[in-house]
């Protein structure tokens, strides 16, 4: 049996996988909708006494400290590899000069008849950053949240993550917190953890919007608290699309393929490819560099039951079929891939060529790495520094301007019932 299930598109046979992806992206589980439920009510309740006591239940020991000392944080930083700083100062860098173009302006417009309109804008007063450990501890991920939101103006970042098995904060997540200029640390993690910066406990901030990625429990505690916080999206599964020609090289598409399928077994790696000779080239490719990586159960399983290589006749079908897709990551490694970037429509970040695989934008091009998955490309976008900004309106009027436009008011409110809307402009003359 194949790695990864190959199908030629005629209207019908891709249509059958991207149900069952769609399935994936669509099922709710009712138990842990159940259970992170229960945590939020506890911790809503009991605040640190009820975090501290799910941190003993699920990772089997309480941390030697609740909040990471700062001195803890600083020494992370200067005992870090040199090489390891280096790098992500690196990207740093280009993470800021990205993303300080993205910054929004207040703004007044003076009219000749008296009256000022505006915006004003200004960054979250305190913004909760979620950061996963585990096997895998994404220490990007303080890199492309902490940067915009700083860059925004926000006034304090308080960062939670799961302790490690010792019971400490892992040092390269510290490293990066030190750099980005995290304010505070918790040592928690799981759905007690968002609840407990959505309603503040005695010791962890409430917060204004929470952040960052994390497993079922954890986006399913975030999406159960929208609206008594912001959070910056509701994601699923990672997922990667390649479109690719002739020209494309196998080896390069099957390493990218599972860049993204060693993140979770749910996770979506499909190529579609105008050349059946490329999609049997990538297949025997996935099999030969699968043996060597350290996932390689997980990547087997993520290819086996959502990885797909689908033969299409020419590339205008295939970026068709991408829109339809709406996927998180795009690369478009077509011999001409400049060319195609006007009709790519829906989709988090595209990756242009050979040399721009998707490890690059994860950490360190420069645009951010927190996309919309589940086909919300189609009308949400990449996080942002917009993602940390908040806007108001005000408006002036003199009396000769609210005097001119009155009747107009008054017909308005008049004709939707609103008679005291109307008698608030009628009063002043």
């Amino acid at each position: 049996m194949d790695i990864i299930r190959k199908i030629y598109a005629d209207g019908t046979a891709e249509k059958e996988f991207f149900a069952q992806v769609e399935k994936r992206n669509g099922e709710t589980d009712k138990k842990v909708t159940a259970i992170v439920n229960e945590i939020i009510e506890k911790v809503k309740a009991d605040g640190d006494k009820a975090v501290k006591e799910y941190t003993e239940k699920f990772d089997g020991k309480l941390p030697e400290y609740y909040e990471v000392p700062r001195d803890e944080i600083n020494s992370a930083l200067t005992e870090a590899d040199p090489a390891f700083t280096y790098a992500l100062l690196n990207a740093v860098e280009n993470i800021s000069d990205f993303h300080k173009r993205q910054k929004s302006q207040s703004f007044v417009n003076t009219k000749e008849n008296g009256v000022i309109l505006g915006q004003r804008v200004r960054g979250f007063e305190r913004v909760g950053l979620y950061v996963p450990g585990g096997t895998a501890p994404l220490f990007s991920c303080v890199l492309m949240n902490a940067i915009p939101a700083k860059i925004a103006g926000v006034k304090e970042i308080i960062m939670v993550t799961p302790p490690s098995k010792d019971g400490t904060a892992n040092k390269d997540i510290l490293t990066a917190a030190a750099i980005c200029g995290v304010d505070r640390v918790f040592l928690a993690g799981g759905a007690q953890a968002i609840a407990a910066l959505a309603y503040g406990t005695e010791q962890i901030p409430k917060v204004d919007k929470i952040v960052g990625p994390g497993n079922i429990f954890v986006a399913t505690a975030k999406k159960l608290l929208y609206g008594t916080v912001d959070i910056d999206m509701v994601a699923g599964p990672s997922e990667i699309l390649i479109i690719a020609d002739e020209t494309a090289d196998p080896k390069y598409v099957a390493a990218d393929l599972m860049s993204q399928a060693e993140h979770d077994r749910l996770a979506s790696s499909i190529l579609i490819t105008t050349s059946d000779k490329l999609a049997d080239e990538t297949i025997a490719e996935l099999e030969r560099q699968s043996a060597e990586l350290s996932r390689k159960e997980i990547i087997l399983e993520s290819l086996k039951n959502y990885g797909a290589i689908i033969v299409c006749p020419c590339k205008d079908n295939a970026c068709r079929i991408a829109n339809r897709l709406a996927p998180e990551h795009l690369e478009v490694l077509f011999k001409d891939p400049m060319e195609y970037i006007g009709k790519l429509d829906n989709v988090g970040s595209v990756f242009l060529g050979v040399y721009a695989p998707e490890p690059l934008g994860d950490y360190y091009a420069g645009p951010n790495h927190v996309l919309p998955t589940s086909g919300t490309a189609r009308f949400f976008s990449p996080l942002s520094v917009n993602s940390f900004e908040k806007r108001s309106s005000f408006i002036y009027y003199t009396r000769d301007a609210l005097c001119e436009a009155k009747d107009d008011i008054v017909l308005m409110a008049e004709k939707e019932g609103l008679t005291a809307h109307a008698n608030a402009v009628k009063v002043r003359f």
